[in-house]
């Protein structure tokens, strides 16, 4: 059976942005699984972090629960997600007992720090899955096959700069949009939280109004998740797509992102 991962950064994560596709790939009769590299140790105004981490801990497996996936425990507290041997080590260990096909991430350029060092650790530890001279940790033996990593959007759409992040794809979760948004209030500890930090006014009611955002961005589905594929080199071979091989006809292309960066930029512009 083929297999694929979720990793984003902290509890939620996953739910807001990829939990659409992983829920897609469920139904192709693909394995699923879920990690989040923190605990959610920062997300409360109410409860210590020890309490809150054993809480959010409970969520989160409740939600991989809701998404039929396979649960993997975090790696390191809130806004200690650092791109750093220690935790590379056991982000590979991860990988390499999964084996996945797709590895479904968090976006390059966001707004936190937490989220974008996540993506530059999973990318690096995709990157490392055949290296027999890199150690795990724990220690385990190198796997050498094809893999394709994607990028979700970032929170909000834009960079931190408050720039537009255009998708190369998407992928139309209109099909499992109830069952992502069930995992997602499992997270019931973030209603006060983000309401406090963010203004979300209702997590669920802006999960439900990002995959409406980005389903008009298509042209085509009600409700979808926006993606960007990682170049090929170290993962496979060149032109490999599960996420299109596997879901089309619930899979777009986004021509105008496509164009942009395949036509040759003028020798004006070199």
């Amino acid at each position: 059976m083929k297999v694929a991962i979720a990793i984003g950064a902290h509890p939620d994560d996953i739910e807001f942005g990829m939990a659409g596709t992983l829920l897609m790939l469920r139904r192709a009769g693909w394995e699923a699984h879920y990690l989040n590299v923190a605990n959610g140790s920062c997300g409360s105004r109410q409860h210590q972090a020890a309490k809150l981490i054993r809480m959010r801990r409970a969520e989160a497996r409740a939600a991989a629960r809701a998404l039929g996936a396979h649960w993997h425990p975090s790696l390191v507290n809130d806004l200690e997600v650092l791109y750093e041997l220690k935790t590379l080590r056991r982000l590979a260990a991860v990988l390499r007992d999964v084996k996945p096909a797709i590895v479904l991430t968090q976006s390059p350029e966001d707004y936190m720090e937490d989220h974008m060092n996540t993506c530059r650790l999973a990318v690096t530890a995709a990157f490392s899955l055949g290296m027999a001279n890199f150690r795990t940790s724990p220690a385990r033996p190198p796997v050498a096959h094809d893999l394709a990593l994607y990028h979700a959007l970032p929170h909000g759409l834009c960079d931190g700069l408050r720039r537009r992040v255009v998708p190369s794809a998407f992928v139309n979760t209109t099909p499992v949009h109830a069952t992502k948004l069930a995992a997602l209030a499992e997270h019931k500890s973030q209603q006060d939280w983000l309401d406090a930090s963010q203004g979300m006014n209702s997590y669920l009611k802006t999960a439900d109004a990002m995959s409406r955002a980005v389903g008009r961005l298509s042209r085509r589905f009600t409700h979808a998740e926006g993606w960007r594929r990682h170049s090929h080199l170290g993962f496979s071979a060149m032109g490999t797509d599960p996420l299109m091989d596997v879901l089309r006809p619930n899979y777009q292309i986004n021509r105008r992102y496509e164009s942009a960066i395949e036509s040759p930029a003028p020798k004006s512009q070199l």
